[in-house]
């Protein structure tokens, strides 16, 4: 028969647990919550009755916590864990099975691992509300430098159309006075840059939704299917698997053809640039209600998580000098915004980059 001094060390040593682990969740670091589980676990081998012989073991998502001599063949007691009502793991406390029974458990012990249990869920949840909360942040601040740029952009734009205009004007009305072979295909240099300027120009102006549109109803599979066509030798050329899903082939919404066109052709142009040879690219098109989703996987190198706030912005890039501008995804986010449609970025399984854009259905 346990004495009563023995029960009330028992219940001194649970309090004291069940302190210690409020505390370390009172203090925890969002983003070092696997240090904050792991002192929790080694709390609760404290707090047990044989607790030199007591292991720990806690699972949830992501993280998975074993104190040293935890073996999966011990006897045990174990309580969930749950995240919004959402089974998300567990936490076992378990005996090495040759010296102890399932009777040596106390009713208190299992009571303290179940509040322990919901203590862990209920910080587990607010590091996702926390979370959560940094993306919208995020977002929202991207949201407002886009904007921001776009109105720099737009006015830069029409700032250098005119002084662009005469550069090229004066210079063809130079060519036809001048009779020097070496002056004319300096000229001709002179064009063919103030010709590169403007389309430089176009695509700023593009990205700062400023280009005139010709909105009309538009069927998307022929769009899709021309512009994989125009980019079948670069696909030949790496030797890349194409691989196609359309859940409908009659799929219509109020677009402009030749920007939608050149939406699809950045992206794929983009994912063939970034595949390794013999890559797969996945294009793939649902139509579901009222929206249009159109999703592009690649199985490139990805997007470093410091460049993911960046890969709309104009003039940024990860290719190299003369690769690229950094106007390609920049004008996409513009034009997919004027369509009153989103475009975002994810991580592809086991490697590579999803682009997705959400478009309304006509």
């Amino acid at each position: 028969m346990v004495s009563t001094e023995a029960k009330l060390k028992e219940r001194i040593k649970e309090l004291t647990c069940l302190y210690e682990v409020t505390s370390i969740i009172v203090n925890s670091d969002y983003d070092l919550l696997g240090t904050s589980l792991e002192a929790i676990a080694y709390c609760l081998k404290k707090a047990w009755q044989f607790e030199h012989d007591t292991e720990v073991a806690l699972k949830s998502g992501d993280y998975d916590i074993k104190t040293e001599e935890f073996k999966a063949d011990m006897i045990y007691i174990k309580s969930d864990i749950k995240v919004f009502n959402k089974l998300e793991g567990f936490i076992k406390v378990g005996y090495p099975k040759k010296k102890y029974e399932q009777a040596d458990f106390l009713e208190e012990e299992e009571k303290l691992l179940e509040n322990v249990a919901l203590a862990v869920g209920n910080l587990l949840e607010r590091k996702q509300v926390h979370d959560s909360e940094a993306a919208i942040k995020r977002q929202v601040e991207r949201a407002d430098r886009l904007h921001i740029l776009g109105e720099i952009t737009a006015g830069i734009a029409h700032e250098l159309n005119t002084p662009l205009a005469n550069i090229l004007g004066f210079t063809e009305l130079l060519k036809e006075r001048v009779t020097d072979p070496k002056a004319s295909r300096d000229l001709d240099k002179i064009v063919d840059n103030a010709i590169f300027s403007r389309e430089v120009v176009k695509k700023l102006m593009f990205f700062a939704c400023e280009m005139p549109q010709q909105m009309k109803s538009v069927a998307l599979i022929p769009v899709v299917e021309n512009v994989l066509k125009l980019l079948g030798p670069s696909l030949r050329t790496k030797n890349i698997k194409l691989i196609k899903s359309f859940n409908e082939q009659k799929i219509e919404l109020r677009a402009d053809t030749v920007q939608l066109t050149q939406v699809l052709f950045n992206l794929i142009m983009n994912a063939i640039y970034f595949s390794p040879k013999a890559g797969k690219i996945h294009v793939a098109v649902d139509s579901n209600g009222k929206s249009i989703q159109i999703r592009i996987a690649d199985e490139g190198p990805g997007i470093d998580p410091e460049n993911e706030d960046k890969v709309f912005e104009p003039f940024f890039t990860t290719k190299p000098l003369g690769d690229g501008s950094g106007l390609g995804l920049s004008v996409v986010h513009g034009i997919i915004n004027s369509h009153k449609g989103t475009i975002s970025h994810s991580s592809n399984t086991p490697k590579g980059t999803i682009f997705t854009i959400d478009l309304p259905k006509l």
